[in-house]
């Protein structure tokens, strides 16, 4: 007759054997399942068994994740050494092949990022990447996205974060800005000037045509700067007047 004690005991122990092998898959993960090493299935979220020992199993988080990719030295087209970082966003869509095609598929798409970034630098101007930065962002993107594919990996975007400038080429740069500053200060200065001759000569033709305007125009300025006792006036004779004592002759 059997041991009553010994099959309790046995029983324990496949009981938590079974107990050890129970998984939880989150609804935002997969689980790639393996049986003595060799690939079963990918688990759906929930509730799983995967038995101790005879069976292993990968957990792959399928949320977007952001990537970092370090300062990179670079030469642009026309040999300029800058340094540039930026932000990589992907997301395993194949949990499967993330784990079977590629080890550590985190790292291995930040190092395509970064020389896929100096490549694509180099590819182009200096100004070329200053003004067309989303250009050159979106470039690196389908690159990396067109060589990660066959890892399950799918790049959501990418973007240029900073462009470092040697400090020559910063000081070149600030000289260029404030001559640009200063051309533009001297046109509009130009063109206020102009503005204000033009709008003199109308006046002066106006008060001209009129008989009797400039006198009055004179005597509204002097009624304008009265009002501050502080000014001394200095009475000015219009031309009207003078002209007019012109035509006098003396009586014989």
């Amino acid at each position: 007759m059997i041991n009553i004690s010994i099959v309790l005991y046995i029983g324990g122990i496949v009981l938590l054997y079974i107990i050890a092998g129970l998984k939880i898959v989150n609804e935002y993960e997969r689980g790639v399942l393996f049986f003595l090493g060799r690939f079963i299935r990918v688990m759906n979220p929930g509730l799983k068994i995967v038995l101790p020992v005879i069976m292993t199993w990968q957990r792959v988080d399928l949320r977007v994740k952001v990537i970092d990719v370090p300062d990179q030295d670079a030469i642009t087209k026309d040999n300029v050494s800058i340094k540039v970082n930026a932000v990589l966003y992907y997301k395993v869509s194949d949990s499967k092949r993330a784990i079977l095609e590629v080890e550590q598929y985190g790292y291995a798409v930040s190092q395509l990022a970064q020389t896929t970034m100096r490549d694509i630098v180099g590819e182009v101007s200096l100004d070329q990447l200053l003004s067309n930065r989303d250009a050159v962002s979106k470039r690196i993107k389908e690159i990396v996205d067109k060589a990660t594919d066959p890892w399950g990996i799918k790049v959501e975007s990418v973007e240029l974060k900073h462009v470092e400038l040697p400090e020559s080429l910063k000081r070149v740069i600030g000289k260029e800005a404030e001559a640009e500053r200063e051309r533009r200060a001297v046109i509009i200065r130009a063109e206020g000037e102009v503005t204000a001759s033009n709008n003199m000569a109308k006046a002066a033709t106006t008060l001209a045509k009129a008989p009797g305007a400039l006198h009055l125009r004179t005597l509204q300025s002097i009624n304008d700067i009265s009002s501050d006792q502080s000014n001394t006036i200095i009475f000015a004779v219009p031309i009207e007047v003078l002209r007019a004592v012109e035509g006098l002759k003396p009586k014989k």
